[in-house]
């Protein structure tokens, strides 16, 4: 069986960031998933299942929220190595496109006190597994990663 592109990345040299994973045609229109790399992978340790679980939560409903991007938004999820999460935005997109949005996006989350939206057992499937104090200490870490972002954290590394 062939690898698929993503395993094709070096993960030993890929710091955190904005890449585009890859670019889809739907029907005519353009879906591009981001990697959005929280966590430098194999070099240090990775979010936490209740952070990472919380940072989707808010993440999620802050972008699904925005006049100006709700309509773009596709998904907003983890992923399964616990380093970052995905995001599929409408459109032909580069990571310059989106940086004003998740910084917007990850400040809405280091600063975010209440309620978490959807934790509740009505609305999750384990509306126990949050931390809201350890996802805006990451915000925060991500945040930083964002408002100084550099080519190498926008182009996958050979």
């Amino acid at each position: 069986m062939e690898k698929i592109p993503s395993f094709n990345i070096n993960h030993l040299a890929l710091h955190r960031g904005i890449y585009v994973s890859r670019k889809d045609n739907a029907e005519g229109a353009v879906i591009t998933t981001f990697d959005i790399r929280l966590k430098e992978p194999n070099r240090e340790p990775v979010l936490g299942q209740p952070e990472l679980h919380t940072i989707e939560h808010l993440a999620a409903t802050y972008l699904r929220s925005r006049p100006d991007w709700q309509h773009r938004v596709i998904y907003w999820g983890p992923m399964g190595c616990c380093t970052g999460c995905y995001f599929l935005a409408l459109g032909d997109l580069a990571p310059d496109d989106i940086a004003p949005l998740l910084r917007d996006t990850f400040r809405f989350i280091r600063d975010f006190d209440g309620d978490i939206p959807g934790a509740a057992p009505r609305d999750c499937g384990n509306y126990l597994l949050h931390n809201l104090p350890m996802a805006r200490l990451e915000a925060g870490k991500f945040l930083r990663v964002l408002e100084n972002l550099q080519p190498e954290n926008t182009n996958y590394p050979d």
